[in-house]
């Protein structure tokens, strides 16, 4: 029978994905995003292709919209079995222009030049907001539904940079490796009420957030593109799909005796030291 599965920033490119993968499995999927256009989008595509789909609106900021999606939920499919919390980015607030600060640096005053100390706190705040507390709230509304059940579980979503933090963008570094230390504080906690909690620290998937950061108009890759693929040892960008299987056997109870882990989904990019 399958599960009711909420996920949160699904109306983008990689949760997208695995929100039509989880229903073709039989699974009842609430597609939540902060654009309800965009979640209904998603659920429209599952519930054409036959799954079964709802589009619910949420923002993860704010605890109100957030049960009231929970209430949504629970009166078309019931209780949440599944939490997969999806929502996050970066800011460019939160960003510094160049990787390393030269003296030089200090006296640029071309417009939108950034070094470290001119990074916005508002900009870091936002992108710390957004990934940690975008993580915290909804497992505050969502899981209660999971304690005491069977084969419940959450799946959160990290980054790669939270093991090695990328130059230029600390605030999301800093805010992804909060995510995985989350991740594994809550597969304690959550340990005897029989919820399991995991994470996925997805590399370099291009969406829309980064392709202008990493692809040319003309689609050849910019400099830090490169620079990235360079570090690949297999020599490409993830593509949505490559998230799929893991998170199936994460969400599955194939991985009943599997908490506190983050898995790293990055073609080898934590791994290779550059030589």
């Amino acid at each position: 029978m399958g599960k009711v599965i909420v996920l949160t920033g699904a109306g983008g490119v990689l949760c997208s994905t695995l929100a039509i993968a989880l229903a073709k499995q039989g699974h009842k999927i609430a597609v939540l995003d902060l654009r309800k256009e965009a979640a209904d989008v998603v659920a429209d595509q599952i519930n054409i292709s036959g799954g079964t789909a709802i589009g619910v609106k949420a923002n993860v900021l704010e605890k109100d919209s957030l049960i009231q999606a929970k209430n949504e939920v629970n009166k078309v499919f019931g209780s949440c079995d599944i939490l997969i919390n999806g929502a996050g980015g970066n800011h460019p607030l939160g960003t510094t222009s160049n990787p390393f600060l030269t003296e030089e640096d200090l006296n640029n005053t071309v417009e939108g030049f950034k070094t470290f100390f001119d990074l916005d706190p508002e900009g870091i705040q936002f992108v710390f907001n957004l990934n940690f507390i975008g993580t915290l709230l909804p497992t505050q509304i969502f899981a209660k539904d999971m304690v005491g059940k069977k084969g419940c579980s959450i799946l959160n979503i990290s980054s790669m940079n939270a093991f090695t933090p990328l130059t230029k963008i600390p605030a999301y570094s800093g805010a992804k490796a909060a995510v995985s230390n989350f991740t594994q504080w809550l597969a304690v906690h959550f340990s005897k009420v029989g919820i399991r909690v995991n994470a996925l620290a997805p590399g370099f998937f291009l969406t829309e957030q980064n392709r202008t950061l990493l692809t040319n108009e003309d689609g050849s890759l910019t400099q830090r593109g490169q620079q990235i693929i360079d570090q690949t040892p297999m020599g490409r960008y993830g593509k949505p799909e490559d998230l799929i299987s893991s998170t199936l056997y994460l969400c599955d109870e194939a991985s009943s005796f599997v908490t506190g882990v983050v898995l790293p989904i990055d073609g080898g990019f934590a791994a290779y030291s550059g030589v």
